[in-house]
C-alpha cells in the first residue's frame, strides 16, 4: 500500500489496482493533481473547499455514514462533529488487512465510545493538527491517545501557498514530542512492516 498526501485533507491511497481518493480540494491556493480513483470518500459535502468533481473519470462516491464494500475495500462512515456542531463523516478504511482512519475536519477533541468501538485497531491515523476550523495540536494529541494507532500522519496545517490560516506542523510535533519524525514523499507500507512498539509520526510532503 502507498499513501500520497495532496495537502489539507486530500489523500490518494493505492493498493494494487485500486485507488481510494479522499477529499480532493479546490480554491485553497494549493495544487490538487487530477487522477482516476475507483473509490472517492467525501467527509463534508458542505465544505466549499472540497471538490468532488476534481478527479478524472467516474468513482464510486461515499459521502455519509454506513458500511460499504467496493473492490474488496471495506469502508465505514462514522458520524462526527465539526465547528458549530455541524455534522461530517469520518472514515475507517480497511485494505489488505491495514486499517486507516481519516478524521476529516472534526473538532471533537474526545471521541465517543461508539466512534471508538468502530475505530478500534486502527493502524494508520490521518489527523488534522493545525487548528483553524479543525483540531488544534493539543486536541489532536488527545485524540491520538484515545485511538492509539501505529502510525500518525498529520494533515490540515500551514503550507506555502495555502490561503487559509493554520498553525505550522512544528506546533504539533512539539506538543506530541516527535522531535525527528519520518519525512517522505509517499508512504509505502505493508501489514507486516507496521511499527509494533510505539506510535510513529510520518510526515508526508504535499505533492
Amino acid at each position: 500500500m502507498t499513501i500520497f498526501w495532496h495537502g489539507q485533507g486530500a489523500f490518494k491511497i493505492v493498493e494494487k489496482d485500486v485507488v481510494v481518493a479522499i477529499d480532493p480540494h479546490d480554491k485553497t491556493g494549493l495544487k490538487m493533481p487530477k487522477f482516476q480513483a475507483q473509490i472517492l470518500l467525501i467527509t463534508d459535502t458542505k465544505d466549499q473547499y472540497i471538490n468532488a468533481e476534481g478527479l478524472r473519470g467516474d468513482s464510486f462516491m461515499i459521502d455519509g455514514a454506513g458500511e460499504y464494500e467496493v473492490k474488496n475495500v471495506f469502508v465505514y462512515g462514522i458520524p462526527a462533529e465539526k465547528k458549530d456542531n455541524e455534522k461530517i463523516t469520518i472514515y475507517l478504511i480497511e485494505m489488505e488487512g491495514i486499517k486507516i482512519a481519516h478524521l476529516g475536519m472534526t473538532t471533537q477533541d474526545t471521541l465517543t465510545d461508539k466512534q471508538l468501538e468502530i475505530l478500534e485497531g486502527v493502524d494508520i491515523l490521518l489527523v488534522p493538527v493545525g487548528g483553524g476550523d479543525s483540531l488544534k495540536a493539543a486536541s489532536a494529541v488527545k485524540i491520538i491517545s484515545q485511538i492509539q494507532p501505529r502510525v500518525v500522519i498529520p494533515m490540515y496545517y500551514k503550507l506555502p501557498g495555502l490561503n487559509q490560516k493554520l498553525d505550522s506542523l512544528d506546533v504539533f510535533l512539539k506538543e506530541y514530542g516527535a522531535a525527528q519524525p519520518e519525512t517522505v514523499d509517499k508512504y509505502k507500507i505493508s501489514k507486516k512492516d507496521l511499527p509494533q512498539e510505539e506510535t510513529r509520526v510520518v510526515v508526508l510532503a504535499a505533492t
